[in-house]
């Protein structure tokens, strides 16, 4: 008996210490081959400052199609990860039906699949979204990409290997004390605030915008740089005027002093809303005065125009009906659609980006690393200018062998650090500390000052990702806002977009072809199997027992 109790005891104290090793040290194994719940250092650092209750209300639950319940799962299994990394994470999966009007006045908006099952189409709407909660602080994650994809199942890989990546922006950006400060240059002729507001509208959700204009250069120079170095980044859209050598070394030293910058440049005079007016218009040299600037940091916007056989498309009237005009959408050569550098984490799962009368850049050697981001395909023709450019030019016939120029580069990433275009040069206005190059800074030239410009629909700003009369979409919206991301970020988070995996999706057609198959094989044939044993097993036991 006392032996008995002796064991008991043993047990009890061998449960005791497992089950306190097992409170005390805590692992996940991630077996996975392409380690997709392996949280980078990126996420566990920003999640390791969260420091009270943050939610996480994912609305991916309830009657939806078969194959998003793995988008479901794979985010369950994520958000668990992040939860077992910091416990102070709280998720929970509801159901969207009973506020759906809720949602959509939150941004929620829903997306609308066509479903294939056993060989039929048919369609669901669900709510590919997720809300974050900290303090007061909210912010709402799309689960599904707006990047153009050829399947539902490319779809599905795309959003998950997108889900680190948006959860952690989300969290960083509503824990954030301090946003930096973005400035939107004025002052020589830039995009009024209406034709940018798509855009900015964006960027103001993340970071502080404040317009800032060079004019101040003319009374205090000193004064305007002292000013312009508190931001953080300067976007320079579409620039109309030239810029004189004080505006120029103001420019040059914010950079000099760690200024990021964004600069959308036309150098080229051509509008597509005055070639609607007439007809015709004249497309010749713009002299923004930029170019010495440009060419110390290692590039040069060219003087011709691209045009490309991948474009975009733009209404052109083809005949009446009734006293009415009949429009029809075809090809216009001089908006080249162009695909971002798939390697990249600022264009990587991006829709093409339409381009409006763009300008080829040429780089040059020099200490800076270049990156491309938009490149043209293989099919252009470049267009030298002065030129007068008519819209019937569209009806035109192709002769593909004239679009040989190749690839052109519309769009670049420079890195490293920046020599001053006024290094060895007279100032234009003395100032207290003159750089004559910048610690390692980064900035993003687009030769395309329309990149950024949304339509107007009566009179309000339409999305700059869709064109108003083509409904086509692009990724010109994305685009920009990963840009300033990366130009802003010193944590490596944009880095995240770059993650790749391999997810294995179900062959529907063959399944369906091969169903009576794989029914036969998983239910009929181990019944098969099972009877079969249970006849064997009674007649040897009635045989072995009968002679006994």
């Amino acid at each position: 008996m006392n032996k008995k109790i002796k064991k008991i005891a043993i047990l009890v104290v061998i449960l005791v210490a497992l089950n306190f090793v097992n409170q005390s040290f805590y692992k996940r194994f991630d077996l996975t081959e392409d380690k997709r719940y392996t949280l980078s250092e990126t996420t566990k650092n920003i999640i390791s400052k969260v420091d009270k209750f943050l939610f996480v209300n994912v609305y991916l639950e309830g009657d939806f199609p078969s194959e998003f319940k793995r988008l479901q799962v794979e985010t369950r299994q994520y958000l668990e990860e992040l939860a077992a990394e910091n416990p102070k994470i709280k998720i929970n999966f509801e159901n969207p039906d009973n506020q759906r009007e809720a949602l959509i006045k939150k941004g929620m908006m829903p997306s609308q699949l066509t479903v294939e099952e056993d060989g039929k189409l048919s369609e669901a709407i669900i709510f590919p979204w997720a809300e974050i909660n900290y303090g007061k602080k909210t912010a709402i994650i799309s689960l599904l990409p707006n990047s153009i994809v050829a399947s539902q199942e490319e779809q599905l890989q795309k959003s998950i290997e997108n889900l680190e990546y948006s959860f952690s922006n989300a969290i960083h950006s509503v824990y954030q004390k301090q946003r930096k400060k973005v400035a939107i240059l004025t002052g020589n002729g830039e995009l009024e605030d209406i034709y940018q507001y798509s855009f900015l509208s964006e960027v103001a959700k993340k970071y502080r915008l404040a317009k800032f204009t060079l004019d101040a250069v003319a009374k205090d120079a000193a004064q305007t740089l002292d000013d312009l170095s508190q931001l953080d980044l300067a976007i320079i859209a579409k620039p109309t005027e030239k810029f004189t050598e004080k505006e120029k070394f103001v420019l040059d030293q914010f950079i000099a002093n760690g200024g990021k910058t964004l600069w959308m440049l036309d150098n080229v005079q051509a509008d597509q809303d005055s070639l609607g007016n007439t007809g015709k218009m004249l497309a010749y040299p713009r002299d923004l005065s930029l170019t010495d600037v440009l060419f110390t940091y290692g590039i040069r916007i060219n003087t011709t125009l691209i045009k490309d056989l991948y474009a975009a498309q733009i209404p052109v009237a083809t005949g009446q009906v009734a006293n009415q005009p009949q429009f029809k959408n075809l090809d216009w050569f001089y908006h080249p659609l162009v695909n971002g550098n798939p390697n990249h984490a600022i264009t990587k799962n991006v829709s093409p980006v339409r381009l409006q009368f763009a300008n080829q850049i040429d780089t040059l050697k020099n200490n800076i690393k270049k990156t491309p981001l938009l490149v043209s395909s293989l099919l252009t023709q470049k267009v030298g200018t002065p030129r007068i450019i008519e819209l019937q030019s569209i009806a035109e016939e192709v002769v593909e062998k004239d679009y040989n120029s190749g690839s052109q580069l519309f769009a670049v990433l420079l890195e490293g650090a920046f020599n001053s275009a006024y290094k060895n040069r007279v100032h234009p206005f003395e100032t207290p500390l003159f750089r004559e190059q910048s610690s390692k800074n980064k900035m993003i030239i687009i030769a395309d000052g329309d990149v950024g410009k949304n339509q107007l629909l009566k009179e309000q700003p339409y999305d700059l990702a869709r064109d108003k009369w083509t409904n086509q979409q692009f990724g010109n919206k994305d685009f920009l806002l990963n840009a300033v991301d990366y130009l802003l970020d010193d944590s490596g988070l944009i880095n995240l977009r770059n993650k790749s995996l391999q997810i294995k999706i179900l062959d529907k057609q063959k399944a369906f072809k091969e169903r009576t198959f794989w029914q036969f094989l998983n239910v009929i044939l181990p019944l098969i199997f099972l009877l079969s044993f249970g006849f064997v097993f009674n007649y040897l036991r009635k045989r072995k027992y009968s002679r006994s």
